[in-house]
């Protein structure tokens, strides 16, 4: 196979780790509205959030770790070691499905919540159960915060494809993922949901940042480095998020608000998630590009402690992403059902974000544990009497 990319050193980028941990916290605590502890996410300030994050670093992820994988063993091998990794990711969904919509289910009908099955898109399961469930496991059913992990799941099992001809044609490969994205946006591609509508996350969009995250990669971050290292783009790149902080401010301030013209303000909100929006993509270009510059990968606040948890959430990602959705739902309704104060807010907003690191630590240990019991024994040397005597 002739290889036209640069593959970044085998060593562990533990950067990758800490923004994936900060994404999964940052997904955890986005999705129980009316909590304070939320306003220190980046969706608050900016057009971008976790969301881009995840995927961003899922597709670099997988280009890093299959990438070799195919150049050194051949397509069908590679693709069949990401399809695997498909089906590790579909069986999470379909498990996480269910306790989710159990979860709901026995909240409604425990502390009669019954707004709460429409509020979280389970009702047409209640009434129509078979057909629903059918829809659910070919992803078209999707309850209210379990969209990520299905996007995953597309941009996965079509990604050996689109690994296949990056490995020889990196460029033209960006290039035809940003027309298929283009494309979709001018034509209003996306994929159907049930009973209806479309997919909260559009794949034909997202999969943009997927293949931009898998670009950089192979060899993109060094191509950019000229663009990186140069003052001008420091300069843009601060004033554009500065300019998107105001922005996305002014949706919640409404005293900012009024000083921006209707015209402005209309053009950036507001802020198309499904179909992310290029002005929500070129913000978190430019978070990337700065954060490449200003956190070299050998900087040795890495190693502090205060960040350890953060980068054991995103070392064990998708067992801290399930969870943290499910912990989402249960932070919503204890907000719901009682009373509220910031004191609350506070209080379970980090008793979830200490049960994520606990999962995540437990999942480490449990895979030593695994490893120690596969080692085979050391051989006993047995002693002779004599040698005894």
């Amino acid at each position: 196979m002739e290889i036209s990319v640069i593959f970044p050193p085998k060593a562990r980028d533990v950067r990758l780790d800490l923004l994936r941990g900060i994404a999964n916290w940052a997904i955890f605590l986005n999705h129980m509205p009316n909590n304070v502890v939320n306003w220190i996410t980046t969706r608050n300030y900016g057009f971008s959030d976790g969301a881009d994050l995840f995927v961003f670093i899922s597709g670099y992820t997988a280009a890093f770790v299959f990438g070799r994988m195919m150049r050194d063993h051949g397509f069908v091998i590679g693709a069949t070691r990401i399809w695997k990794r498909v089906w590790q990711l579909y069986l999470a969904h379909v498990v996480l499905f269910v306790i989710y919509v159990a979860a709901v289910g026995y909240v409604a009908l425990r502390f009669q919540f019954d707004n709460i099955i429409h509020e979280f898109n389970v009702a047409w399961l209640v009434e129509h159960p078979f057909v629903t469930l059918i829809y659910a496991l070919l992803l078209g059913f999707k309850p209210v915060n379990l969209d990520v992990l299905p996007l995953y799941i597309v941009l996965m099992a079509l990604f050996p494809f689109a690994l296949g001809i990056m490995l020889r044609r990196p460029n033209l490969t960006l290039l035809g993922s940003l027309l298929l994205y283009v494309a979709a946006r001018q034509f209003g591609w996306n994929l159907p949901a049930y009973p209806e509508g479309t997919w909260f996350f559009n794949p034909f969009c997202w999969q943009f940042m997927f293949c931009s995250g898998a670009w950089f990669a192979l060899g993109g971050g060094w191509k950019l480095w000229p663009l990186i290292a140069s003052r001008p783009f420091v300069w843009f790149g601060f004033g554009y998020l500065l300019f998107a902080l105001v922005m996305t401010l002014a949706a919640r301030i409404e005293g900012l608000r009024e000083l921006i013209p209707d015209w402005l303000y209309g053009a950036f909100n507001p802020n198309d998630k499904t179909n992310l929006a290029p002005f929500r993509a070129l913000h978190f270009g430019v978070i990337a590009l700065l954060v490449t510059r200003f956190l070299p990968q050998d900087w040795k606040g890495l190693e502090w402690r205060v960040f350890a948890p953060i980068i054991k959430c995103g070392q064990e990602s998708l067992r801290v992403f399930c969870v943290g959705v499910l912990l989402s739902f249960v932070g919503y309704f204890l907000l719901a059902a009682g009373s509220g104060t910031i004191v609350v807010q506070l209080a379970i907003s980090v008793t979830g974000i200490a049960m994520l690191c606990g999962f995540a630590y437990y999942g480490e240990w449990s895979k030593k544990v695994d490893k120690l019991i596969k080692r085979p024994p050391a051989p006993v040397q047995m002693t002779s009497p004599s040698q005894a005597a």
